[in-house]
C-alpha cells in the first residue's frame, strides 16, 4: 500500500479541478515523507461555509464557520497523538497505516481568506489541506512553540509544489 488521497467536492461554489487535486496529492506525498509516513489514506471534503459551519458546531460546540476541520481515525483515546519529531533508525516504522483521517474544507471561506492574505486561492487551498493533515498526525499549534513547528512544516511543502505568497 502506499499513501492515498480521496476527495470530494461537496460545494458547488469553486470549481475544483483534477490538476488541482494532483497537485494536492503531491503535497500529501511530500508532507507525508518528511514525516517519514508511507502508507495511509486520506480523504480530502471541499464544502461550503454552511456545511462547514454545522460540522464546527456539531463536534467543536463552536458556532460559526471556519475554514478546515480535521477527524483523525488513528486517536485511540480523547488525547492527541504523540508527535515523533525524528525517527533514530531510518529504517523504523512509523505507526500510521490504514485510514489516517478526514480533512473537511470549506472552499468558500478559502476564497475569503485568499482575497484577504492577497495570495491565490490554491495556495491557500493547499496551505490548509497540508494545514489539516498535519492534524491528522497530531500536529497542534496551542502555543507558540508548536504553532512555530507547524508554520515551519507548512511553508516547506508549500514552497516543494512552487505554492509561496
Amino acid at each position: 500500500m502506499s499513501l492515498q488521497l480521496g476527495w470530494i467536492n461537496d460545494q458547488d461554489k469553486i470549481e475544483i479541478s483534477e490538476d488541482f487535486i494532483g497537485v494536492l496529492d503531491k503535497l500529501l506525498q511530500l508532507a507525508a515523507e518528511a514525516e517519514g509516513i508511507t502508507e495511509g489514506e486520506v480523504t480530502l471534503t471541499f464544502v461550503d461555509d454552511e456545511e462547514i459551519h454545522q460540522l464546527n458546531r456539531e463536534y467543536r460546540n463552536i458556532d460559526r464557520p471556519t475554514d478546515v476541520l480535521s477527524f483523525s481515525m488513528q486517536e485511540e483515546t480523547d488525547e492527541e497523538l504523540e508527535i515523533i519529531y525524528e525517527v533514530e533508525n531510518e529504517n523504523e516504522q512509523i505507526p500510521f497505516e490504514g485510514m489516517l483521517g478526514d480533512i473537511i474544507i470549506s472552499a468558500e471561506r478559502a476564497k475569503l481568506q485568499s482575497e484577504e492574505y492577497g495570495h491565490s486561492l490554491e495556495r491557500e487551498l493547499a496551505f490548509l489541506f497540508v494545514h489539516g493533515f498535519l492534524h491528522l498526525i497530531g500536529y497542534d499549534h496551542q502555543d507558540e512553540a508548536s504553532e512555530a513547528v507547524m508554520t515551519e512544516k507548512q511553508e516547506a511543502a508549500l514552497l516543494q509544489v512552487g505554492l509561496t505568497r
